[in-house]
C-alpha cells in the first residue's frame, strides 16, 4: 500500500480518476476517490488527506463551493488543493486561487507537471511524508533503503512491522485506529480482523524495544495506537 500520504481526487470524470490513480499509486501515494461532493465529504469525515485534487466542475456542487467550504472548516483550511478546470481565462484562475486553492491546472494537463506540483506543495505542507528519511527521538526510518535503525543499531522488521511503522511515524502523535491502519496497510479490499493489528503492532514493539527500554508506540486503549511524539 502506499504511505507517502493520502490524496484525495474529487472528480467525476472517469478517464481523469483512472490515470490520475495509477499514477499517483506508482509513487507510492494512498489514493481515495469521490465522483461528487457527497462521497468527498464522507471521505474527510473518516480521514483527513494530505491533499485533494479538486475538479472544478462538478455536479450538484461545483469544486468552488467545496474549496470554501474546506477553507472555512478548521479541520481541513490548511489542506493543500490543486484544482483542476478547462476554464484557462485569467479571471478563472485568479477566482480559484481567491477561494483558497493552493494550485490551478488547466485541463488537458501535464500529468508530470501534476506530480511535481503534488510533490512541492507536500514538501512545503507536510515535509515528513516527501522525506526519504523518518527520524523520531532515536529511531530513523530510511525509506530509499527499507532500513530502519535505533541507536546506530539495525533492527530487522516483517514487512507488516516496516509498513506500520512509517504509517505512525509520518505522523507522530496522531492516533491511528484499527480500522485506519488495517485500511492503509492491509487494503479495503482484503477482509482481515482488527485482531491482526494488535498482533503485527506486537511484533513491531518486541522488534523496536529488543534491548531498549522505552517503547515509542502509545496504545490508545479502545482507539488504537499512535506513535508517541514525545518519545526521545
Amino acid at each position: 500500500m502506499g504511505l507517502r500520504g493520502k490524496i484525495l481526487i474529487v472528480e467525476d470524470e472517469e478517464d481523469i480518476i483512472t490515470l490520475l490513480r495509477y499514477n499517483l499509486e506508482a509513487k507510492g501515494y494512498e489514493v481515495f476517490c469521490a465522483h461528487n461532493h457527497e462521497e468527498a465529504r464522507l471521505i474527510i469525515k473518516e480521514d483527513l488527506p494530505d491533499l485533494i485534487i479538486l475538479d472544478w466542475m462538478l455536479p450538484q456542487i461545483s469544486g468552488i463551493k467545496l474549496c470554501q467550504e474546506w477553507r472555512a472548516n478548521k479541520k481541513t483550511k490548511n489542506i493543500p488543493i490543486i484544482m483542476l478546470t478547462a476554464r484557462s481565462e485569467e479571471k478563472e484562475k485568479i477566482l480559484g486561487l481567491t477561494v483558497g486553492a493552493d494550485d490551478y491546472m488547466v485541463k488537458p494537463f501535464s500529468i508530470l507537471e501534476l506530480l511535481a506540483r503534488i510533490n512541492a506543495l507536500l514538501r512545503r505542507a507536510n515535509p515528513q511524508i516527501i522525506n526519504d528519511r523518518l527520524i523520531a527521538g532515536n529511531i530513523e526510518l530510511d525509506r530509499e533503503n527499507h532500513r530502519v535503525i535505533r541507536e546506530n543499531k539495525e533492527l530487522h522488521l516483517g514487512p507488516k512491522e516496516y509498513d506500520l511503522l512509517e504509517y505512525l511515524m509520518s505522523k507522530p502523535g496522531r492516533v491511528r485506529s484499527r480500522e485506519q491502519l488495517l485500511d492503509n496497510i492491509w487494503g479495503k479490499d482484503i477482509f482481515v480482523n482488527e485482531r491482526t493489528v494488535d498482533v503485527h503492532i506486537g511484533r513491531l514493539r518486541k522488534a523496536l524495544n529488543k534491548g531498549f527500554a522505552k517503547d515509542p508506540i502509545r496504545t490508545v486503549r479502545g482507539v488504537g495506537y499512535a506513535f508517541d511524539e514525545k518519545y526521545k
